[in-house]
């Protein structure tokens, strides 16, 4: 099988969903010599650009998106083994996590699955996260982004409270929040600085953000 098709099928089984067989997919493509990052780049994270398309166009929706963030993940599995140092983050690092006071983590799993998809380093922290520990984790990676989710909005007091945090450090790291209680006037009104509406616009966010320093 050519590099093009064995790429198209690691695409394919992103967008059809086939958790079964993309390790098999995956492991089939580096025993003919696809590159780890071939694998992923170019192959599983075309797949979740068109399950992102297709959400945006309403083809798709929440249940895809976490089917699909699943899949790649399974994939990764293998790859993640075979990627060099240089190419993991390549886009740069992300810190993600639910806030304090919060244990909801569907859409925040999908924002991790997006950005890593589209070549980010990301460290998830998971749910109930702290300011303190956000904080902490944004100084050790020196994270680009600073992601914070939340679905309770008892728990914006403690977004605002990482959002101070990073300002009074002066940590260069970018704040951006979502969730569903969450609107852009909410978002400024905490000092982030971007609200993602859904998990692909905060994955194209991220995006936006470092094609915007690479142009300066």
């Amino acid at each position: 099988m050519a590099k093009e098709e064995i790429l198209e099928s690691l695409k394919e089984a992103v967008v059809r969903f086939d958790i079964d067989n993309i390790r098999t997919l995956a492991e089939k493509a580096l025993n003919q010599g696809v590159s780890a990052y071939d694998g992923v780049i170019n192959g599983m994270a075309k797949g979740m650009d068109a399950v992102g398309q297709k959400y945006q166009q309403g083809e798709f929706f929440l249940p895809e998106l976490v089917m699909a963030g699943e899949t790649f993940k399974e994939g990764m599995k293998v790859f993640g083994a075979h990627l060099k140092p240089s190419e993991i983050g390549a886009q740069g690092r992300v810190v993600i996590g639910t806030v304090e006071g919060d244990l909801h983590d569907i859409g925040k799993n999908i924002v991790a699955s997006l950005v890593e998809a589209s070549g980010f380093e990301v460290h998830d922290l998971g749910v109930d996260v702290t300011a303190d520990r956000f904080l902490a984790k944004t100084k050790e990676v020196s994270a680009d982004v600073t992601g914070m989710s939340a679905l309770l909005s008892t728990t914006f007091p403690h977004m605002r409270e990482v959002i101070d945090a990073i300002k009074k450090g002066k940590i260069s790291s970018k704040t951006l929040v979502g969730g569903a209680p969450l609107n852009m006037e909410i978002a400024r009104s905490m000092g982030a600085d971007g609200y993602g509406r859904d998990a692909v616009e905060g994955a194209n966010i991220c995006k936006q953000w470092k094609a915007d320093r690479n142009s300066k």
